[in-house]
């Protein structure tokens, strides 16, 4: 006993067998594996090896609607589309076209071009437009874009949002029955007064939008997915009205009584 307390570390000597141990571990690496667990994993477990959860699979996220879901690229018989201005005249006051953007049913770009304005842009509206002087350097003239729009339009339903004052820009028109604004869709009116682009994504679509700079593309896909989501309603109500349209023609108008 009195050996034991004038030697006490003899007391506590690891075994040499614990002691060969330990010199095995360090030598095969034991504390990188520690650090990553999943290799030491028994593969025969009962419990097996469990899948990591990235932070997608969290089922919280919700897929966004503007994302084309098909790559079809094809000019479809329904066609979204958004322009953005740049200010002309000496003050920049008046708009002109600086880039318009056209979309299939399914929200891919099918024409997207930048366009050179016929006057001298005074005031390129970056801060909406998102047009800089460099976009405009090599853009196509406007009356080549005229055209191509004009084609590509033609006989095809248009969608967009307050299409007026792209058709303006354009210097094109359209045919009325094959317009859908959703500008002036009854459903998506308050008090009878049309409402923001912006704001009808975040309502009805759930996205946000023009944060910034605007971008046509989504814009037109914002558009589009309003309308898609209303296509069914919206499409009965002007077949209605054109037979209501249609009787009312074919109606024979009374004959004047004699006095």
């Amino acid at each position: 006993m009195a050996d034991q307390l004038k030697n006490p570390k003899k007391q506590f000597q690891l075994n040499p067998n614990w002691a060969q141990l330990r010199q095995q571990l360090n030598s095969n690496g034991f504390q990188k594996q520690l650090s990553n667990p999943s290799e030491t994993e028994n593969p025969n477990s009962i419990l097996g090896k469990r899948k990591s959860r990235s932070s997608d699979d969290s089922g919280d996220a919700t897929p966004n609607p503007l994302i084309p879901t098909s790559s079809d690229s094809s000019v479809t018989d329904v066609i979204g589309m958004d322009c953005e201005m740049v200010g002309v005249s000496s003050v920049g006051n008046r708009s002109a076209l600086g880039r318009v953007t056209l979309v299939n049913l399914w929200g891919n770009v099918i024409y997207d071009e930048y366009v050179r304005p016929v006057e001298r842009v005074v005031d390129f509206r970056t801060k909406i437009s998102g047009i800089r002087p460099q976009h405009l350097k090599k853009a196509k003239d406007f009356r080549v874009v005229q055209k191509e729009v004009a084609e590509l339009i033609k006989g095809r339903i248009l969608v967009g949002h307050a299409l007026r004052n792209d058709f303006k820009a354009l210097l094109l028109g359209h045919q009325k029955q094959d317009i859908r604004d959703t500008s002036e869709y009854k459903h998506f009116l308050r008090e009878g007064r049309s409402r923001a682009l912006r704001n009808l994504a975040t309502e009805v679509l759930g996205v946000e939008i023009q944060n910034g700079e605007h971008c046509p593309i989504e814009d037109a896909r914002a558009a589009m997915m309003l309308y898609l989501k209303h296509r069914k309603e919206w499409e009965k109500s002007i077949k209605d009205f054109a037979r209501l349209k249609e009787k009312q023609k074919k109606r024979k108008p009374k004959k004047k009584r004699g006095v």
